[in-house]
């Protein structure tokens, strides 16, 4: 499937009661099968209508809600955008010559409502209460709706519905293929890339903002064949519905999640990811729920032949090249750690948190190996450079060692790798972004600061080149405006590998760990500089 068509399989679903004044409620969608015009979105819309909520929110894990289980006085339209004429001689880049086409709106009626089991065990399994986490919709639905229907919005186990919708005015189209090329989730790894596309803030201007696309890659995996996907592509309120897609090149790009919540904040802070839902399991969840007799059973049913096609390749790892990142633990906060050696990992100071030992998790292929180490060195408070060296107890096989970068060049492809956000339950996050700035002082970086996404738990993590592995430096901390108490994931800092490099060589030849206090007294510039109190003109 091609860029274009992933355009032309995005639409957006508008929910509203028949004979009432209230604004509809609106979210993406995917058309997933243009000749019987069926359309799948996120079933948080439909949550308003349920006709008996308390029978609803005691059922445990139903598997479908049938239409007659909503109120009749549903109404629900689809818009999307027919296909302009092509233009042989014009590349993609080129605007069109033609005026641009209006959406079209039509009405659709709902098939059912089905939960995606697999998804609903994993999302409780990650995403844990005492974490205090929040979605996306609460606040909004709570203004909205009142108290009770806030209530059921805010149930986690709503998350993992989906609606199934058909309208047959999509099938006009002359111009898309019948049924949505899809890949199976079991198959992502870590960092491979993929794209999003939805139609932020909803029904508000369609001609402006339905079927944007945003790309980013696969920062975590989690659940029965990665039920749980979360990416670092930027969606917007709006967006849920819409459809992830894998991409293999400009001609390969099968759907393979649907966005559940563009955003999600851990304790108040936004972690800057956006969750999404295995499409593969959506369609087995609608399979085990359908009759024999159902006459789009063909659609979910048949991938790989004249409905839904479906792609198992596996990838090869993104992040199989990065440096190994592994899990700190000081028993009262918990960070990330590089290995710089097959003995030695590098974490920040407020991570070890004063302790002499710490316990390290190492996660490879499915398994977690723990580890104990003792802290050899802390910088102290006062000091710009927040970092620490760990000694392994214990040898670590498989370990990937880094190659220190010898460069930095603002704008280029970065990653950075590390225990943000989910913690230990999934092993390391991947976040993607560019190089923004490196300061330096007497020709020498002092800090570097990224466009990943940075969340608590990040820090001692890995920024590394993306297309090498090279490491750049060690995570510190992300951006946080305490007036306004918001935290900026996107605007990190990093302490450069030409803060410590040489210094890690000459304590594995020398073993004097005494020559790291050199980090405790940098020079009034430097200081300045990691203060945020700006840097003279000669940085």
């Amino acid at each position: 499937m091609e860029l274009q068509e992933v355009e032309r399989r995005c639409c957006v679903v508008k929910v509203s009661r028949a004979s009432s004044e209230k604004k509809p409620v609106s979210c993406s969608g995917v058309i997933v099968h243009h000749q019987t015009g069926t359309v799948i979105c996120t079933g948080l819309p439909f949550s308003r209508f349920i006709a008996d909520k308390e029978r609803f929110s005691s059922a445990g894990e139903s598997s479908f809600l049938p239409p007659r289980s909503l109120t009749d006085k549903l109404r629900i339209r689809v818009s999307f955008s027919p296909q302009r004429d092509a233009d042989p001689g014009r590349d993609q880049l080129t605007p069109a010559r033609s005026k641009p086409t209006r959406q079209r709106e039509v009405p659709a009626r709902l098939l059912l409502l089905v939960n995606c089991l697999e998804f609903r065990r994993a999302f409780r399994a990650v995403f844990q209460d005492a974490d205090r986490w929040r979605f996306h919709g609460d606040e909004e639905q709570e203004d909205q709706e009142g108290e009770e229907d806030a209530e059921l919005m805010r149930d986690a186990h709503f998350l993992s519905w989906f609606a199934v919708l058909q309208t047959g005015e999509v099938r006009s189209s002359p111009y898309s293929a019948g049924s949505v090329p899809w890949q199976s989730s079991s198959s992502l790894l870590k960092g491979s890339p993929v794209l999003a596309c939805g139609s932020p803030f909803g029904s508000l201007c369609l001609d402006l903002f339905i079927s944007t696309l945003s790309r980013g890659i696969v920062s975590n995996l989690a659940g029965e064949d990665n039920a749980v996907i979360l990416t670092d592509a930027r969606c917007l309120p709006g967006t849920e519905g819409g459809g992830l897609f894998s991409v293999e090149g400009a001609d390969d790009v099968r759907l393979v999640g649907l966005i559940v919540s563009p955003f999600g904040w851990k304790a108040n802070e936004w972690i800057g990811l956006s969750l999404v839902c295995s499409v593969q399991l959506i369609f087995r969840n609608i399979i085990s729920c359908t009759s024999t007799e159902d006459p789009l059973r063909d659609v979910w049913l048949r991938p790989g032949e004249s409905d839904l096609h479906m792609s198992t390749t596996a990838h090869e790892s993104k992040a199989g090249k990065y440096p190994t990142v592994c899990y700190v633990d000081s028993g009262e906060l918990w960070g990330s750690g590089v290995v710089v050696s097959p003995h030695l990992v590098l974490t920040c100071r407020h991570v070890v948190n004063g302790k002499s030992t710490v316990n390290l998790k190492f996660h490879h292929r499915g398994r977690v190996r723990n580890v104990v180490g003792g802290v050899l060195f802390s910088t102290k408070a006062s000091s710009p450079y927040d970092l620490a060296l760990v000694e392994l107890r214990d040898s670590v096989p498989e370990t990937a060692v880094p190659q220190m970068a010898q460069s930095f060049n603002p704008g280029e492809s970065v990653v950075v790798v590390g225990y943000g956000g989910l913690g230990q339950r999934c092993g390391p996050s991947l976040t993607g972004g560019v190089l923004s700035k490196a300061i330096g002082w007497k020709s020498q970086p002092v800090m570097l600061q990224t466009t990943c996404a940075v969340q608590a738990g990040a820090s001692g993590g890995a920024v590394v080149r993306k297309h090498s592995g090279e490491l750049l430096g060690i995570v510190s901390s992300n951006t946080r405006d305490l007036a306004a108490k918001v935290t900026y994931p996107h605007l990190n800092f990093s302490i450069p590998v030409t803060v410590f490099q040489r210094l890690v060589q000459r304590f594995q030849q020398t073993k004097d760990v005494n020559m790291f206090r050199m980090l405790d007294t940098a020079e009034k510039e430097v200081r300045r500089v990691w203060r945020l109190q700006g840097a003279p003109s000669k940085l």
